[in-house]
């Protein structure tokens, strides 16, 4: 190298080194508020001196008093580290994105006129607050109609913000709250590019609505998407109140913004909070929405999360920590069939909610889009790849994948073609998802995706049609759990089982944007009042709202009482007795697919006893986990320091489930901890009784003789309600190969009661 080339390379060098020390990125800083100097007044004058000691420059995005101590600034990497080091900095975090997890349901859980009486009365579930954070609201929505309900609750403190199409107008005594955060947004991305969407609580993308009318939609008669799903639509509580919290733009979600939306939420008074979001997994003294989540259950706020829509890959949830209901996906009983009635005279079944013009009954000639491209994706119909010559006047069979499925419709439809049939590939197996298709469509599984392939390969002269047939219910097998439904083990805490149970979150009816199409492409100019959607995103605010509905019936149990209630209820077999199916391997599902089972409201409101957990519960977890002292401030916001002549242990977190991971080599050489177990591990429970007074006795159900399992005592005798009592699990595990899963579940009864906890243990 010559003398002239080595100097670019250093000046090239050089420049890359100040570039990278001078770029700006957003932090979050936690503070240890109890270490302010004596000379400050205010905290927030130490917050800012604390800055200013590292950046003149730097400003102060949001200052959080709930979720934690501290807040967000914008700040170089050099400048993040120096402000690591200064007296009182517990952490600084660096921004995460995170992403959304994209009316018969009341009938399917069971909640409906046949079970009025087990159900809290409407004042009591109208003192419920339901807090949302998501992208905002579509005030004009029926579903948030205040017919009927009383006073906003004297204990509320939010507010309906003002903002560009949005005023305090557009609230009532159903949606009592409206917020929206976007500083961190705005921080990374640049200015909110508002011909593009709202700089308010308004809802242009319809995700929102969708999710805070799930949770909490009042009673809309005659509601469907284009004649699908027809009837009634409600929520799960439908008297409960909603507050929204939009946190959630076009770019993304960002952890300052919901940090700060989640601060807002408690000091509102909410006593719920739903979030169908997730990001990446990280420790949780270093996740934003864990951290949030422990300052809110600490105020005795139930919160709940979405599971994630990466199923059916394995350790693949978002949300696992224990303090967070984490939800997962199941099917409900009814569906949308479109029949693809081949030449041949074959018929196979799938899904649409196509609403336009029908097909002819004459048969429409018939071709693969692999051999109508000149891509080597064409397969997928990507934009511009299909070949209008070999397309117009035909129906197009596209491969799912890669771009919106909808979007591959346009695709067709753009090339002259007159209908597409969508086939599922291995990633997607046989799970049909519904979508209101702009061209006649249907959606079909792999393997009739194959047999139709086959079809196309082998004749002449192939043809097709569609036939739909509106909304059929009763079908069965159901529930199933979706193939999309992220499953476990629990990658930051494997003795933490998660996810901790499934609800209703494919083809859901719910309310709408009014600003955007059915579909979401800008292309769709129809406008709805109700959409169904999927993902568990949407299983998700169903549980919130029948934690809405346990909290208004029992309006002094705790966050861990209400989750235990749900979980220990839930189900996972079907009345025959076989297990729930798993439609991406169309076998039995196991309990990292669906955590304790399928939820079961009307149960739930009566359970019998319950796994409560208090704050000081937690905080010995962390000592189990072997936080620092620092780390365990950053999430409890004070100081507590382990005892270091205790032995602590993850396993006795009073948990409604159980899980465990053995070593694979040779049985005893296994170490504690959350990343491996010895093979002998104990559990300690504390049941409390809410119900009335009886005797439990305990059963076990286990798959294999690989784990052992035994139970003392075998019987447990309450005589009064809110009387605790302590029982222990012994699991003495054999040497499996690494990769072995083995399943068991404990059932404590008293004839009336069963409280269920799924057991499942892994070799590793």
């Amino acid at each position: 190298m010559n003398n002239s080339h080595l100097l670019l390379l250093i000046l090239f060098l050089g420049i890359c080194h100040v570039s990278w020390a001078v770029e700006k990125k957003t932090y979050i800083v936690h503070m240890a508020k109890s270490e302010m100097p004596l000379s400050f007044e205010e905290h927030t004058n130490w917050y800012d001196s604390s800055l200013k000691s590292v950046s003149d420059s730097a400003e102060m995005m949001y200052t959080y008093n709930n979720v934690i101590h501290g807040f967000s600034t914008r700040l170089t990497h050099e400048e993040a580290e120096l402000l690591l080091e200064k007296p009182g900095i517990l952490s600084v975090l660096p921004e995460v994105k995170y992403e959304l997890h994209t009316t018969r349901t009341p009938e399917f859980l069971g909640l409906d006129t046949k079970t009025e009486g087990f159900l809290p009365n409407s004042e009591s579930v109208s003192d419920v607050i339901v807090g949302v954070l998501d992208t905002g609201v579509w005030p004009e929505s029926k579903s948030y109609d205040d017919k009927g309900l009383g006073p906003i609750p004297s204990g509320w403190k939010g507010e309906c913000e003002i903002g560009k199409t949005f005023s305090a107008s557009n609230c009532n005594k159903k949606l009592i709250g409206a917020r929206s955060f976007s500083k961190g947004y705005e921080a990374t991305l640049g200015p909110i590019d508002e011909s593009k969407e709202s700089k308010s609580p308004r809802d242009d993308d319809g995700h929102g609505t969708h999710t805070s009318t799930t949770a909490a939609g009042s009673v809309v008669d005659d509601a469907s998407l284009f004649g699908y799903a027809q009837g009634t639509a409600r929520g799960m509580a439908t008297r409960a109140r909603i507050a929204v919290y939009k946190v959630c733009w076009i770019g993304g979600c960002f952890s300052t913004d919901i940090m700060m939306a989640m601060d807002k939420a408690i000091e509102d008074g909410v006593n719920i909070l739903s979030m169908s979001l997730g990001g990446g997994m990280s420790d949780y003294h270093r996740d934003s929405v864990a951290i949030g989540a422990f300052s809110a259950i600490q105020k005795g706020i139930f919160v709940s999360c979405s599971a994630g829509n990466s199923g059916p890959t394995p350790y693949s949830l978002s949300n696992v920590a224990p303090w967070i209901t984490t939800v997962g996906a199941g099917t409900l009983d009814r569906d949308f069939p479109a029949y693809v009635n081949l030449g041949n005279g074959k018929n196979f079944s799938g899904v649409s909610l196509y609403s336009g013009k029908p097909l002819s009954s004459t048969m429409l000639p018939f071709i693969y889009s692999g051999n109508a491209t000149n891509s080597t994706n064409g397969n997928l119909c990507m934009t511009g790849t299909l070949i209008p010559e070999k397309v117009a006047g035909k129906i197009v069979l596209c491969d799912r994948g890669l771009n919106p499925r909808v979007q591959k419709g346009q695709v067709v439809k753009d090339a002259g073609g007159y209908g597409m049939v969508l086939a599922n590939t291995e990633a997607n197996g046989e799970e049909l998802v519904a979508d209101a298709h702009l061209l006649p469509a249907s959606t079909v599984g792999q393997k009739a995706g194959d047999s139709i392939k086959d079809y196309l390969f082998k004749d002449s002269n192939p043809t097709v049609t569609i036939d739909f047939s509106g909304t059929k219910v009763g079908i069965s097998p159901s529930p199933v759990v979706a193939a999309f439904s992220s499953r476990g083990p629990n990658t930051i805490t494997a003795e933490i089982l998660k996810p901790d149970l499934i609800a209703p979150g494919v083809n859901i009816l719910a309310g709408w944007s009014g600003g955007i199409g059915p579909t979401g492409l800008s292309i769709d100019t129809r406008r709805v009042g109700f959409n169904i959607i999927s993902g568990t995103s949407m299983s998700c605010p169903h549980v919130s709202g029948l934690a809405a509905l346990i909290k208004a019936a029992h309006p002094d149990w705790s966050p861990a009482a209400i989750k235990s209630a749900l979980m220990t209820t839930s189900y996972s077999s079907y009345k025959s007795g076989e297990k729930l199916l798993d439609i991406a391997t169309e076998h039995q599902a196991t309990p990292f697919d669906y955590g304790s089972g399928h939820v079961d409201p009307v149960s739930a409101l009566d359970p019998g006893l319950v796994y409560d957990l208090t704050v000081d519960d937690y905080l010995e977890f962390f000592c189990a986990l072997k936080y620092t002292d620092a780390q365990i401030n950053n999430l409890a916001k004070r100081k507590y320091t382990c005892d270091a002549g205790k032995n602590y242990s993850v396993s006795d977190l009073n948990y409604p489930s159980f899980a465990a991971e053995f070593d694979s080599v040779t049985s005893g050489s296994g170490s504690t901890g959350s990343s491996s177990s010895p093979s002998v591990v104990k559990y300690t429970r504390t049941l409390t009784n809410v119900g009335a007074p009886g005797t439990y006795k305990v059963t076990l159900t286990s798959e294999s003789e690989s784990v052992k399992i035994s139970v003392e005592p075998n019987s447990l005798s309450f005589t009064q309600q809110n009387e605790k009592k302590m029982y222990t699990v012994t699991l003495k595990a054999s040497s499996m190969p690494s990769g072995t899963k083995s399943f068991a579940r404990l059932e404590w009864s008293d004839g009336k009661h069963i409280v269920g906890s799924p057991m499942a243990f892994s070799w590793v």
